[in-house]
Protein backbone atom coordinates (compact mmCIF):
# COMPACT_ATOMS: atom_id res chain seq x y z
CA UNK A 1 0.00 0.00 0.00
CA UNK A 2 1.05 3.65 -0.70
CA UNK A 3 2.68 5.89 2.12
CA UNK A 4 1.30 8.82 0.45
CA UNK A 5 -2.21 9.79 1.20
CA UNK A 6 -4.18 11.16 -2.30
CA UNK A 7 -3.95 15.26 -1.98
CA UNK A 8 -7.72 15.41 -3.06
CA UNK A 9 -10.99 13.91 -4.66
CA UNK A 10 -9.69 15.15 -8.31
CA UNK A 11 -6.56 13.01 -8.40
CA UNK A 12 -5.55 11.71 -11.34
CA UNK A 13 -6.20 7.63 -13.14
CA UNK A 14 -2.34 7.73 -12.95
CA UNK A 15 -2.66 8.42 -8.64
CA UNK A 16 -5.94 6.35 -8.47
CA UNK A 17 -3.97 3.03 -9.89
CA UNK A 18 -0.83 3.46 -7.52
CA UNK A 19 -3.35 3.18 -4.69
CA UNK A 20 -4.93 -0.27 -3.12
CA UNK A 21 -7.80 -1.63 -4.80
CA UNK A 22 -10.50 -1.55 -1.82
CA UNK A 23 -13.35 -3.73 -0.95
CA UNK A 24 -15.94 -2.11 0.85
CA UNK A 25 -18.55 -4.80 2.83
CA UNK A 26 -21.66 -2.71 4.66
CA UNK A 27 -23.10 0.33 3.53
CA UNK A 28 -25.26 1.32 6.27
CA UNK A 29 -25.48 4.45 7.92
CA UNK A 30 -21.74 4.62 9.11
CA UNK A 31 -20.74 2.37 5.37
CA UNK A 32 -21.56 4.62 3.05
CA UNK A 33 -20.10 7.43 4.04
CA UNK A 34 -17.03 6.01 4.66
CA UNK A 35 -17.21 4.68 1.10
CA UNK A 36 -17.65 7.68 -0.48
CA UNK A 37 -14.79 9.27 1.44
CA UNK A 38 -12.40 6.71 -0.04
CA UNK A 39 -13.79 7.69 -3.27
CA UNK A 40 -13.15 11.09 -3.02
CA UNK A 41 -9.59 10.49 -2.01
CA UNK A 42 -8.83 8.70 -5.32
CA UNK A 43 -9.53 4.70 -4.12
CA UNK A 44 -10.95 2.68 -6.15
CA UNK A 45 -14.02 0.96 -4.38
CA UNK A 46 -16.04 -1.90 -4.89
CA UNK A 47 -19.17 -2.39 -2.71
CA UNK A 48 -21.47 -4.73 -1.62
CA UNK A 49 -24.37 -5.19 0.60
CA UNK A 50 -27.85 -6.58 0.66
CA UNK A 51 -29.66 -2.93 -0.05
CA UNK A 52 -30.25 -2.07 -3.71
CA UNK A 53 -30.54 1.69 -3.18
CA UNK A 54 -27.06 1.54 -1.12
CA UNK A 55 -25.24 -0.09 -4.00
CA UNK A 56 -27.18 2.80 -6.15
CA UNK A 57 -25.55 5.10 -3.92
CA UNK A 58 -22.09 3.85 -3.93
CA UNK A 59 -21.85 3.80 -8.32
CA UNK A 60 -23.21 7.03 -7.80
CA UNK A 61 -20.19 8.78 -5.93
CA UNK A 62 -17.88 6.89 -8.56
CA UNK A 63 -17.69 3.45 -7.14
CA UNK A 64 -18.20 -0.42 -8.23
CA UNK A 65 -21.45 -2.17 -7.31
CA UNK A 66 -20.65 -6.29 -7.13
CA UNK A 67 -23.41 -9.00 -6.62
CA UNK A 68 -21.70 -10.95 -3.89
CA UNK A 69 -19.17 -10.99 -1.29
CA UNK A 70 -16.96 -13.14 -3.36
CA UNK A 71 -17.40 -10.64 -6.40
CA UNK A 72 -16.43 -7.83 -4.42
CA UNK A 73 -13.11 -8.90 -2.87
CA UNK A 74 -11.56 -11.05 -5.80
CA UNK A 75 -9.47 -8.44 -6.87
CA UNK A 76 -9.25 -6.46 -3.81
CA UNK A 77 -5.82 -5.45 -1.84
CA UNK A 78 -7.44 -4.16 1.21
CA UNK A 79 -11.22 -5.63 2.21
CA UNK A 80 -12.88 -3.07 4.81
CA UNK A 81 -16.04 -4.76 6.59
CA UNK A 82 -18.83 -2.52 8.12
CA UNK A 83 -21.27 -4.53 9.56
CA UNK A 84 -23.71 -4.81 12.98
CA UNK A 85 -22.58 -7.06 14.79
CA UNK A 86 -20.31 -10.79 15.41
CA UNK A 87 -22.41 -12.79 13.56
CA UNK A 88 -22.53 -10.57 10.35
CA UNK A 89 -19.04 -10.68 10.70
CA UNK A 90 -18.83 -14.17 10.73
CA UNK A 91 -21.52 -14.04 7.80
CA UNK A 92 -19.53 -12.45 5.23
CA UNK A 93 -15.90 -13.69 6.40
CA UNK A 94 -16.50 -17.52 6.57
CA UNK A 95 -18.08 -20.29 4.55
CA UNK A 96 -18.19 -20.91 0.62
CA UNK A 97 -19.25 -17.63 -0.61
CA UNK A 98 -17.05 -15.42 2.20
CA UNK A 99 -14.05 -13.59 2.07
CA UNK A 100 -11.51 -15.46 3.33
CA UNK A 101 -12.70 -18.65 0.73
CA UNK A 102 -12.80 -15.52 -2.36
CA UNK A 103 -9.51 -13.07 -1.05
CA UNK A 104 -6.00 -13.17 -2.99
CA UNK A 105 -3.32 -14.15 -0.45
CA UNK A 106 -1.99 -11.01 0.90
CA UNK A 107 -4.56 -9.05 0.69
CA UNK A 108 -5.39 -6.58 4.30
CA UNK A 109 -9.01 -7.69 5.86
CA UNK A 110 -9.62 -4.29 7.67
CA UNK A 111 -12.55 -4.99 9.97
CA UNK A 112 -14.67 -1.93 11.14
CA UNK A 113 -17.51 -2.76 12.54
CA UNK A 114 -17.77 -3.19 16.44
CA UNK A 115 -17.90 -6.81 17.60
CA UNK A 116 -16.52 -8.81 20.50
CA UNK A 117 -12.89 -8.98 21.05
CA UNK A 118 -12.72 -13.01 20.91
CA UNK A 119 -14.53 -12.43 17.85
CA UNK A 120 -11.69 -10.18 16.07
CA UNK A 121 -8.92 -12.73 17.56
CA UNK A 122 -10.98 -15.39 15.83
CA UNK A 123 -10.92 -14.06 12.27
CA UNK A 124 -7.42 -13.10 12.38
CA UNK A 125 -6.29 -16.60 13.43
CA UNK A 126 -8.50 -18.46 10.41
CA UNK A 127 -7.25 -15.63 8.44
CA UNK A 128 -3.82 -16.03 8.87
CA UNK A 129 -3.94 -19.95 7.28
CA UNK A 130 -5.11 -18.24 4.39
CA UNK A 131 -2.51 -15.92 4.02
CA UNK A 132 -5.07 -12.73 4.32
CA UNK A 133 -3.92 -10.05 7.60
CA UNK A 134 -6.15 -8.55 9.28
CA UNK A 135 -6.90 -5.74 11.53
CA UNK A 136 -9.80 -4.94 13.95
CA UNK A 137 -9.91 -1.28 13.62
CA UNK A 138 -14.01 0.30 14.54
CA UNK A 139 -14.51 3.78 14.69
CA UNK A 140 -16.34 6.62 17.08
CA UNK A 141 -17.83 9.60 16.01
CA UNK A 142 -21.36 8.29 14.50
CA UNK A 143 -22.57 9.33 11.16
CA UNK A 144 -21.68 12.87 11.73
CA UNK A 145 -18.11 11.43 12.21
CA UNK A 146 -18.53 9.66 9.12
CA UNK A 147 -19.62 12.17 6.62
CA UNK A 148 -16.91 14.62 7.95
CA UNK A 149 -13.98 11.97 7.87
CA UNK A 150 -13.41 13.26 11.84
CA UNK A 151 -13.62 9.80 13.19
CA UNK A 152 -11.85 8.13 15.84
CA UNK A 153 -10.29 4.87 14.52
CA UNK A 154 -9.09 2.00 17.44
CA UNK A 155 -6.69 -0.35 15.64
CA UNK A 156 -5.75 -3.90 16.58
CA UNK A 157 -3.55 -6.37 15.18
CA UNK A 158 0.14 -5.85 13.88
CA UNK A 159 2.13 -2.54 13.38
CA UNK A 160 3.23 -3.34 10.17
CA UNK A 161 -0.14 -3.77 9.02
CA UNK A 162 -1.47 -0.66 10.73
CA UNK A 163 1.05 1.58 8.74
CA UNK A 164 0.10 0.23 5.61
CA UNK A 165 -3.14 1.12 6.47
CA UNK A 166 -2.49 4.15 8.03
CA UNK A 167 -2.80 6.43 4.58
CA UNK A 168 -6.39 4.74 4.32
CA UNK A 169 -7.32 5.44 7.70
CA UNK A 170 -6.46 9.02 7.02
CA UNK A 171 -8.84 9.21 4.79
CA UNK A 172 -11.65 8.13 6.89
CA UNK A 173 -10.65 9.49 10.34
CA UNK A 174 -8.72 12.20 12.65
CA UNK A 175 -7.52 9.95 15.59
CA UNK A 176 -6.17 7.10 14.33
CA UNK A 177 -4.17 4.74 17.23
CA UNK A 178 -3.07 0.78 17.34
CA UNK A 179 -3.74 0.18 20.64
CA UNK A 180 -2.45 -3.15 20.47
CA UNK A 181 -2.52 -6.77 18.86
CA UNK A 182 -5.88 -8.28 17.28
CA UNK A 183 -8.52 -7.82 19.69
CA UNK A 184 -7.35 -4.32 21.47
CA UNK A 185 -9.75 -2.22 18.93
CA UNK A 186 -12.43 -4.16 19.66
CA UNK A 187 -11.38 -3.84 23.74
CA UNK A 188 -11.04 -0.37 23.36
CA UNK A 189 -13.94 0.21 21.07
CA UNK A 190 -16.16 -1.45 23.96
CA UNK A 191 -14.92 1.08 26.75
CA UNK A 192 -15.91 3.96 24.33
CA UNK A 193 -19.45 2.38 24.09
CA UNK A 194 -19.42 2.60 27.77
CA UNK A 195 -18.42 6.04 28.46
CA UNK A 196 -20.73 7.11 25.49
CA UNK A 197 -23.79 5.68 27.05
CA UNK A 198 -23.31 7.33 30.33
CA UNK A 199 -22.87 10.41 29.05
CA UNK A 200 -25.73 10.53 27.17
CA UNK A 201 -27.39 9.05 30.12
CA UNK A 202 -26.53 11.69 31.94
CA UNK A 203 -26.99 14.35 29.68
CA UNK A 204 -30.66 13.12 29.29
CA UNK A 205 -31.18 13.28 33.04
CA UNK A 206 -29.98 17.32 33.20
CA UNK A 207 -32.04 17.65 30.55
CA UNK A 208 -35.13 16.26 32.26
CA UNK A 209 -34.62 18.27 35.50
CA UNK A 210 -33.54 21.51 33.99
CA UNK A 211 -36.76 21.68 32.20
CA UNK A 212 -39.04 20.27 35.19
CA UNK A 213 -37.08 23.22 37.07
CA UNK A 214 -37.93 25.66 34.68
CA UNK A 215 -34.84 26.71 33.36
CA UNK A 216 -33.98 27.65 29.53
CA UNK A 217 -33.32 24.86 28.27
CA UNK A 218 -30.98 26.20 24.82
CA UNK A 219 -29.38 28.62 27.85
CA UNK A 220 -28.34 25.78 29.98
CA UNK A 221 -27.10 23.73 27.34
CA UNK A 222 -25.11 26.43 25.88
CA UNK A 223 -23.47 26.99 29.45
CA UNK A 224 -22.34 23.72 30.40
CA UNK A 225 -21.32 22.83 26.80
CA UNK A 226 -18.56 25.24 27.78
CA UNK A 227 -17.58 24.03 31.47
CA UNK A 228 -16.03 20.70 32.67
CA UNK A 229 -19.55 19.43 31.77
CA UNK A 230 -18.88 19.82 27.84
CA UNK A 231 -18.06 17.06 25.86
CA UNK A 232 -18.48 15.47 22.04
CA UNK A 233 -21.40 13.89 23.29
CA UNK A 234 -23.14 17.07 24.28
CA UNK A 235 -22.22 19.14 21.39
CA UNK A 236 -23.34 16.51 19.29
CA UNK A 237 -26.82 15.63 20.53
CA UNK A 238 -27.80 18.99 21.81
CA UNK A 239 -29.57 19.09 18.94
CA UNK A 240 -31.93 16.04 19.41
CA UNK A 241 -32.12 16.94 22.95
CA UNK A 242 -33.71 20.61 22.21
CA UNK A 243 -35.84 19.41 19.30
CA UNK A 244 -36.76 15.81 20.55
CA UNK A 245 -35.07 14.44 17.01
CA UNK A 246 -34.35 11.29 17.28
CA UNK A 247 -33.09 9.70 13.55
CA UNK A 248 -30.66 7.55 14.15
CA UNK A 249 -27.31 8.32 13.97
CA UNK A 250 -26.32 5.37 15.88
CA UNK A 251 -29.41 3.41 16.70
CA UNK A 252 -30.31 1.89 20.33
CA UNK A 253 -30.72 -1.44 18.57
CA UNK A 254 -26.49 -1.04 18.16
CA UNK A 255 -26.02 0.34 21.58
CA UNK A 256 -28.02 -2.78 23.13
CA UNK A 257 -25.53 -4.85 21.50
CA UNK A 258 -22.64 -2.90 22.40
CA UNK A 259 -23.46 -2.57 26.20
CA UNK A 260 -23.85 -6.17 25.91
CA UNK A 261 -20.27 -6.84 24.68
CA UNK A 262 -18.66 -4.50 27.48
CA UNK A 263 -20.22 -5.52 30.50
CA UNK A 264 -19.53 -9.68 28.98
CA UNK A 265 -15.78 -8.71 28.57
CA UNK A 266 -15.79 -6.84 31.82
CA UNK A 267 -17.06 -9.73 33.72
CA UNK A 268 -14.42 -12.08 32.15
CA UNK A 269 -11.69 -9.80 33.40
CA UNK A 270 -13.27 -9.29 36.60
CA UNK A 271 -13.90 -5.79 36.10
CA UNK A 272 -16.89 -4.16 37.98
CA UNK A 273 -19.35 -1.24 35.58
CA UNK A 274 -21.50 -0.82 38.59
CA UNK A 275 -22.90 2.79 36.66
CA UNK A 276 -22.42 1.13 33.23
CA UNK A 277 -24.60 -1.95 34.44
CA UNK A 278 -27.04 0.56 35.00
CA UNK A 279 -27.11 2.23 32.16
CA UNK A 280 -26.61 -1.13 30.08
CA UNK A 281 -29.99 -1.88 31.64
CA UNK A 282 -32.25 1.22 30.68
CA UNK A 283 -31.16 0.76 26.69
CA UNK A 284 -32.27 -2.78 27.21
CA UNK A 285 -35.38 -1.59 28.66
CA UNK A 286 -35.66 1.35 25.98
CA UNK A 287 -35.44 -1.00 23.07
CA UNK A 288 -38.20 -3.36 24.80
CA UNK A 289 -40.36 -0.47 24.87
CA UNK A 290 -40.33 -0.43 21.37
CA UNK A 291 -37.83 2.57 20.73
CA UNK A 292 -34.99 0.48 19.60
CA UNK A 293 -34.85 1.73 16.03
CA UNK A 294 -34.05 5.43 17.03
CA UNK A 295 -30.37 7.15 18.24
CA UNK A 296 -29.05 6.72 21.12
CA UNK A 297 -30.16 10.57 22.11
CA UNK A 298 -33.65 9.06 22.86
CA UNK A 299 -32.52 7.76 26.27
CA UNK A 300 -34.01 11.41 27.02
CA UNK A 301 -37.33 9.04 25.82
CA UNK A 302 -36.37 6.75 28.52
CA UNK A 303 -35.94 9.55 31.44
CA UNK A 304 -39.17 11.36 30.64
CA UNK A 305 -41.31 8.07 30.89
CA UNK A 306 -39.94 7.89 34.48
CA UNK A 307 -40.24 11.09 35.61
CA UNK A 308 -43.55 11.12 34.51
CA UNK A 309 -43.47 13.47 31.71
CA UNK A 310 -45.51 13.07 28.00
CA UNK A 311 -42.70 11.22 25.82
CA UNK A 312 -41.26 13.13 23.04
CA UNK A 313 -40.05 12.82 19.94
Amino acid sequence: MTTTPPASSGSSHSSRSSLPKVAWIGLGIMGSPMAENLIKAGYSVTGYTLEQDKLDRLTAAGGTAAGSVAEAVKDADVIVTMVPASPQVEAIAYGDDGILAHAKAGALLVDMSSITPQTSVDLANAAASKGIRVLDAPVSGGEAGAIEAVLSIMVGGAQADFDEARPLFEALGRTIVLCGPHGAGQTVKAANQLIVAVNIQACAEAVVFLEKSGVDLTAALEVLGGGLAGSTVLNRKKQNFLHREFAPGFRIDLHHKDMGIVTDAARTVGAALPVGSVVANLVASLRAQGDGGLDHSALLRGVERLSGLPVTG
